[in-house]
């Protein structure tokens, strides 16, 4: 324990700096099913996890630490780096054990199972830590727009981080889930896209609440081209203004009452109002995108964007490099485009003044 906290105190340590400098290894919707089709070789995805685990935990790990000091403050974030930092540890005792110990693949997948629920409320803490840092820091653009760089970076690698172990743990920890049999791993190849069309019922059921000839319908529709598989979700609830469309998908600007986190239990992730941006995260994963598009007093179009090929829907994944670091390092520069001000600008006093100016300089 004594030395797991001397590493988190140091700027940073050789394996996380050494493993940080490997690229992350994107795997595509096609070769996850393939692989979890055609026998499945245990020994096979732990070579390929002992590696490939430590090199994502550690170019997140690293960019953590580029985050504003009051920031890394933060009694939430500091918690979730020691996590991450005991997740790594302990992934590295596989770095060099042979695969064709059986009892070294058996303890393998009950680190991952460790790991994994370990990591559990890594959502909801951080998301802890950005209240507490706007709550005693307040609002400042540079770094808002900083974090949420990092957000969207740190949530996407964690998407990815889950993937490979649930993968892992379905595929040979014997826990499929009966409910499911058709189910690849944690991918399920007939999904339900019900789901997704949540958001849309809510806003309807609550700005119809009171009216007499129930709800207008929420419509739905998917279509398949050539690259794209494309879900239309439209509902008739009331709309959003334009200015407030990219607050949305913002991790700063999130209007839900502030959830309490208690420790025994985790807090819902609706409670911080990251329902948005987290579902446009797991779109993008596999190179897809959510967009909405709304008429304010009518109501949204929400469209989920899919790769069509299971070939080209290919991990999403941040790395840590010289670009990543240059973007929290770069001063803001001033606004290029004119900004409304209070009241109109009376153009002939400035006019008059000018002219003013230009008298003063001939004497």
């Amino acid at each position: 324990m004594r030395l797991f906290r001397w590493l988190l105190k140091q700027p940073v340590p050789k394996q996380i700096e050494r493993y940080s400098r490997f690229s992350p290894s994107p795997l595509s919707i096609k070769q996850f099913l393939d692989f979890g089709r055609d026998n499945a070789c245990e020994k096979t995805s732990y070579m390929f996890l002992r590696k490939e685990l430590p090199v994502r935990l550690a170019n997140t790990m690293r960019e953590v630490n580029l985050l504003p000091d009051n920031l890394l403050n933060r009694p939430s974030v500091g918690l979730v780096q020691s996590w991450y930092m005991q997740s790594f540890l302990e992934l590295l005792e596989y770095e060099n054990k042979s695969p064709e110990d059986p009892q070294v693949l058996d303890n393998f997948l009950q680190v991952l199972i460790k790991v994994r629920n370990r990591h559990n409320d890594v959502v909801p803490t951080m998301a802890q830590g950005v209240i507490e840092y706007k709550e005693k820091f307040g609002f400042d653009p540079f770094i808002s727009t900083n974090i949420q760089y990092f957000l969207d970076r740190f949530y996407t690698n964690r998407i990815s981080f889950r993937m490979l172990i649930n993968q892992h743990t379905l595929l040979f920890g014997g826990d499929t889930n009966p409910v499911h049999p058709k189910h690849i791993g944690s991918i399920d190849p007939t999904c339900n896209v019900a789901d997704v069309v949540k958001n849309s019922m809510r806003a309807t059921v609550e700005l119809y609440e009171d009216r007499k000839e129930g709800y207008p319908a929420v419509k739905t529709l998917v279509t398949l081209g050539k690259e794209d598989l494309s879900i239309k979700i439209s509902d008739l609830g009331g709309g959003v203004p334009l200015r407030k469309i990219d607050r949305l998908f913002n991790y700063m600007y999130s209007t839900a009452p502030r959830p309490s986190l208690e420790p025994t239990r985790a807090a819902p992730l609706a409670g911080f109002g990251y329902g948005l941006p987290i579902s446009r995260l797991y779109a993008r994963y596999f190179q897809g995108d959510l967009k909405l598009y709304s008429m304010e007093g009518v109501g949204t179009d929400a469209v989920i964007y899919l790769k069509a090929l299971s070939s080209e829907s290919f991990e999403r994944l941040p790395v840590f490099n010289k670009s990543a670091w240059r973007h929290y390092k770069t001063t803001p520069e001033a606004d290029d485009w004119s900004n409304p001000s209070s009241e109109p600008r009376d153009a002939s006093k400035y006019k008059a003044k000018q002219d003013k100016i230009k008298t003063n300089r001939t004497f």
